[in-house]
């Protein structure tokens, strides 16, 4: 087969103990899905869960103790974190049952979904779709995937964000208001999940701006950290 011009290489993330690479699909991500965040973003109660994609080279693979770097984005003044564990799906499927949903599973990742905070808010407002405030190029930075065979009880870590050492995020897997299992039933029911898909499970209280030059610290108990500094 030929092509009119080069394909772009395929998006990949390292795997913990593996020389293979994760090679991504797509990034789905999970809209306000810890209580205390709903309510500091203006929303409250357990509403249906709801779904936003990034695009699969959004993501900025980190490997273990590296920091990775992204470059401070284009038309913001707002930059916000967003720390969030990332399932790595390894079977794919349609209406698959929550009770079904750890055999998808590859794996888990401490990820970063990073928001132009001022540019998806002015689009809700707007009552538009808000892809530029979350699907901007290397908005998805990420650590390695840790399989699940070795990543212990996730459904009950401990999942933080420090920026320049200082505590920003810290909560616990076991407040996500749709988990693991249920998310993956309400999204396999609206697309059919594909190996290589990526699902960042959405974000704790405490997202907050940061600038170029700050360094952030991310991690889940079993799944090491994630280390990016933001350039200008």
């Amino acid at each position: 087969m030929s092509y009119v011009f080069n394909p772009a290489p395929v998006a990949t993330v390292p795997v913990v103990g593996r020389a293979e690479r994760f090679p991504v699909h797509r990034i789905y991500c999970v809209g306000r899905n810890y209580e205390e965040h709903a309510k500091e973003m203006g929303f409250t109660g357990r509403e249906p869960p709801f779904f936003f994609l990034k695009p699969a080279d959004a993501v900025v693979p980190v490997n273990a103790g590296e920091t990775g770097t992204m470059a401070y984005p284009s038309l913001t003044s707002n930059l916000h974190h967003e720390i969030e564990l990332v399932v790595a799906i390894g079977t794919g499927g349609k209406n698959i049952k929550a009770a079904d949903a750890q055999k998808h599973i590859f794996g888990y990742a401490v990820g970063l979904d990073m928001t132009r905070r001022d540019l998806q808010g002015e689009m809700k407002k707007q009552g538009r779709p808000w892809c530029i405030g979350k699907a901007f190029d290397q908005s998805a930075p990420i650590g390695p995937i840790t399989p699940t065979a070795q990543a212990g009880d996730v459904t009950n870590a401990e999942i933080y964000v420090q920026v320049n050492g200082q505590d920003r995020q810290r909560s616990n897997v076991s407040k996500l208001i749709w988990n693991i299992g249920e998310t993956i039933e309400h999204l396999s029911a609206a697309w059919e999940l594909q190996p290589g898909d990526l699902i960042f499970t959405g974000t704790p209280e405490g997202v907050a701006a940061v600038a170029a030059g700050d360094t952030l610290v991310g991690g889940v108990a079993g799944l090491g950290t994630l280390t990016v500094r933001i350039q200008a």
